[in-house]
């Protein structure tokens, strides 16, 4: 194959050990191999950078292996001489029998100089950092949940019904009588009587829910379990204000995204910290798309099509999506809703699930036209949007045979 790229690297990346393989022009036309090991510490990996730059290397290639991967990047993107590429570890695997740190540099190094290789999206280092605090918070969300689970078994064990009449066990009246509960306090009375607002009415209820055999077992683990919860409701308000400052300057597009129907605030932020604002990177909506994991998959031979399951692509970003896509499907009047009624009728009532991945598809090309086009604000096609864009001579024609075949006359006049 023709050589795209004169001068170029390719690192075998582990977690120890860097193996860096450099294939340089060499006498009489051939190429040359130069071959070095290198440690993973900071002053090594500073070596590594000196030896590339003395060898006039222009592009630095290696693959992506878990976190591995990244002060590699970070101590070379420092330099600024490079042209750094990683690669889908799928995309680099070598033939069976030739593993080697050695043999995968230098298959890499090869690959990279014929411009065999697509570079994976890296993002700037600011929107790095916000990636890494909204996945966080995620976390964070998602362990609070398991906490009032946890809760909720423990009240269980104790016979305490309570969430079979309350809606949220963490809510301020239901959070005070199980801290009564703990303190010691066991009449279902006073405890009912501890409800606020509309939870009055259920006040009868409350006192059958609320007679159980909770004991000191019961109040210790409610009480490690309402400590964790409280830790972590303080852990997430100290994440959402790092966001806020660290989102910032991108604020614009987060007002601007909020107006797609099913974007809240939180779904913005994962939005922009995932795929960031500069839409260059996706040449179209389709390439986001792909990216992000929402759109069919593509395996096709000898004119047969074996599944079209879609790849998993960046599960933070679908998954935030998909969520956007509940949301969206529930506002009465929109684009996004009647879509959502347009598949579910296609694809049938027991697959909903894919009505809704289709709708998070949609959501992705909205995402897409209204950051890389500056729109002020997103444009809704309205709910008549399929109807305007129908044959309707088709459809009454379809209607007639219908009825026809039924054994009805039909004689369509149009209506006064």
């Amino acid at each position: 194959m023709d050589v795209v790229v004169a001068r170029v690297a390719g690192l075998d990346v582990h977690k120890d050990t860097v193996m860096a393989a450099v294939r340089v022009p060499g006498a009489n036309g051939k190429r040359t191999e130069l071959l070095k090991e290198f440690s993973t510490f900071t002053g090594d990996l500073l070596r590594l950078r000196e030896w590339l730059t003395e060898c006039a290397v222009t592009e630095v290639t290696m693959e992506a292996t878990g976190v591995y991967w990244r002060p590699v990047w970070h101590v070379l993107e420092d330099e600024g001489a490079f042209e750094l590429r990683l690669v889908n570890a799928r995309h680099v695997k070598n033939l069976p029998g030739r593993k080697t740190d050695v043999s995968d540099a230098c298959w890499i190094a090869q690959l990279a100089e014929c411009g065999l290789l697509r570079g994976s999206f890296v993002p700037p280092r600011v929107i790095a950092e916000l990636r890494d605090l909204t996945r966080y918070r995620k976390k964070l969300v998602e362990e609070h949940t398991r906490e009032v689970q946890r809760l909720q078994k423990v009240l269980e064990d104790a016979c305490v019904k309570l969430d079979s009449v309350v809606t949220d066990v963490t809510g301020k009246a239901a959070r005070n009588m199980i801290e009564a509960l703990i303190a010691g306090e066991r009449d279902p009375v006073l405890l009912a009587e501890m409800a606020l607002t509309r939870m009055r009415p259920k006040i009868p209820e409350l006192r059958r829910a609320l007679v159980g055999r909770f004991n000191e077992h019961h109040a210790f683990l409610a009480r490690m379990h309402l400590d964790r919860m409280d830790s972590l409701d303080e852990a997430v308000a100290k994440l959402d204000a790092e966001v806020d400052r660290v989102i910032a300057p991108f604020s614009d597009a987060v007002v601007r995204l909020q107006t797609i129907p099913g974007v809240g605030l939180r779904t913005a932020e994962v939005v922009v910290a995932e795929c960031g604002i500069d839409m260059s990177r996706f040449p179209t909506a389709a390439h986001l798309a792909s990216w992000a994991g929402l759109c069919p998959g593509n395996d096709e031979s000898a004119g047969k099509r074996r599944s079209g399951r879609a790849r998993k692509g960046n599960a933070a970003l679908r998954s935030a999506l998909c969520e956007a896509a509940w949301v969206g499907v529930r506002t009465r009047d929109t684009y996004i809703n009647a879509q959502f009624r347009r598949f579910r009728r296609r694809f049938g009532a027991k697959s909903e699930g894919k009505a809704l991945f289709a709708v998070a598809h949609t959501l992705v090309v909205i995402i897409w036209n209204v950051l890389a086009t500056d729109q002020a604000t997103y444009v809704d096609l309205g709910p008549d949007w399929f109807q305007q864009r129908d044959d309707t001579q088709a459809h009454v024609r379809r209607l007639v045979r219908q009825l026809e075949r039924l054994g009805l006359s039909v004689d369509v006049k149009p209506a006064a």
